[in-house]
């Protein structure tokens, strides 16, 4: 397809892809937009509820180790089409491609009505529930006013303020928003690691080292019944290891996709999942299980540091959190915005959101339509239902994706591939097994809201249909 004659050249120093956006991202920004579209306020939160669930030392750890195996699987698979085919728009280029333009745009828009501006509203919530440990005035409780039954409160509207804040940033240019992921990366990672190296060396408990790894296997009868806790209990740890996909959307933005790609997805995850797991072992080690599953607000790394460091704990916790859920909000708009931008070029999405900026090359309209979504998301819904409604779509089409790789070796035998998925075929097909099964278990368990997240993106079949009689029309 000829994208180049809808979009403006560039006249730069700067290397342009077809579809006019600059190549300005190199590895280090392609590993820093995984790692911080990854760490959000899920690894600080999430303990909480999984240990409720798993009532279990051993399933608690066993769940995140299981989550690092799937999503590393995953995104070594990813890398054989993030390198055969680096466009902008990433995953939904590769759905199209493998499947046809229905599969592409079913995964576009459910990304835009659930799981890019879901997780966006959800992590803003985030961002503006810790800052009222430093501002008490933004409260879930301090309601500024009432539309009907909606009751909006100084929660949202920091982090709607938030949200729009940081898409401005992102349509002064690519680089920008590159610059401000690598600095919040590097500090969130620090963070994670500070909280790591001080729960070892000082903060070690023998009230929870006794409680937790004396019998570390309590409660484990290795039955289904296990297996089935084990499955819905992963929503939590899935929910705060998504994401890393996002770098696949700034494809037609990275110098070297073909090396950078891959290698940034290994790395990214990798380190993820490796601090993801220290963290919660750090948690045991400091916090009996007990504490863990009634740490106040579900704040487990406020409870842990606060065992460590004593009442301070708690404003720096804050910080490290806003800090972390910050820079996570900012690599989620500067990536998602280019999926709706690539639907735009296909004549599948608003035809004025395929613009880019003739300066600073960005998808400012993309950018602000991404950005009143989110934030009508933000005044709809708590964070433990967005993260609910997010995981079932997202399993969905990771499966799918994945599939994808199977189908196009089939059909596209004769297509470069620089990097070919690692342990293919078996490492894949276990992939999708193990994924299928948690979206079954999810369905049967959690149906109140994983039954949405399938109707919106069959919802999405009708909506298809429409858009493309209406681009034959309009060509």
């Amino acid at each position: 397809m000829a994208q180049s004659d809808r979009l403006v050249s560039s006249q730069t120093s700067v290397p342009t892809s077809s579809d006019g956006l600059q190549k300005s991202l190199g590895l280090l920004d392609a590993t820093t937009i995984v790692m911080g579209s990854m760490i959000g306020s899920g690894v600080f939160i999430v303990a909480a509820d999984i240990s409720r669930q798993v009532a279990s030392p051993g399933l608690m750890m066993m769940t995140w180790v299981i989550t690092a195996l799937l999503t590393l699987t995953a995104a070594l698979s990813y890398g054989e089409l993030a390198a055969a085919m680096p466009h902008a728009g990433g995953q939904y280029v590769y759905l199209r491609e493998a499947y046809g333009p229905l599969y592409g745009f079913l995964y576009g828009w459910t990304l835009f009505l659930v799981i890019q501006t879901g997780t966006i509203a959800a992590v803003a919530v985030a961002f503006a529930k810790f800052t009222g440990v430093f501002f008490p005035f933004f409260a879930a409780s301090n309601i500024v006013f009432s539309l009907g039954p909606l009751k909006v409160n100084t929660q949202q509207l920091l982090g709607i303020a938030v949200l729009v804040f940081l898409s401005w940033v992102n349509s002064r240019g690519v680089r920008l928003g590159a610059l401000i992921q690598n600095i919040f990366t590097v500090a969130k990672t620090g963070a994670l690691l500070g909280l790591v190296a001080l729960g070892i060396a000082v903060g070690k408990n023998q009230e929870a080292l006794s409680a937790n790894f004396d019998d570390f296997w309590a409660g484990a009868d290795w039955s289904w019944t296990t297996i089935r806790i084990v499955g819905v209990a992963m929503v939590g740890a899935l929910f705060s290891s998504d994401a890393w996909n996002n770098v696949t959307f700034t494809a037609g933005e990275t110098r070297n996709p073909k090396r950078n790609l891959p290698l940034s997805l290994a790395l990214g995850v990798g380190i993820v999942s490796v601090l993801y797991i220290a963290c919660n072992f750090v948690y045991l080690m400091v916090l009996p299980l007990a504490s863990i599953q009634t740490a106040p607000e579900d704040r487990v790394a406020t409870a842990a540091a606060s065992a460590i460091l004593g009442p301070v704990a708690v404003q720096v916790m804050a910080v490290a959190i806003m800090i972390s859920t910050f820079g996570c909000m900012n690599g989620m708009i500067l990536a998602g915005a280019r999926v709706y931008y690539a639907m735009a070029l296909d004549g599948l999405f608003f035809r004025s959101v395929a613009r880019v900026h003739p300066e600073r090359h960005t998808p400012n309209v993309s950018l602000a339509v991404q950005c009143v979504w989110a934030c009508l998301l933000t005044l709809s819904g708590t964070y433990s239902d967005l993260l609910d409604y997010v995981i079932f779509a997202v399993l969905l089409f990771y499966v799918l994706t994945i599939a994808g790789i199977f189908r196009l070796r089939s059909t596209r035998p004769e297509l470069e591939r620089p990097y070919r998925a690692f342990g293919y075929p078996l490492l894949p097909l276990l992939y999708m097994l193990a994924a299928g099964l948690i979206e079954a278990l999810l369905l049967l368990y959690k149906p109140s809201y994983t039954w949405p997240g399938l109707i919106i993106v069959l919802l999405g079949i009708p909506v298809y249909l429409l858009w493309r009689k209406k681009s034959e029309v309009s060509a």
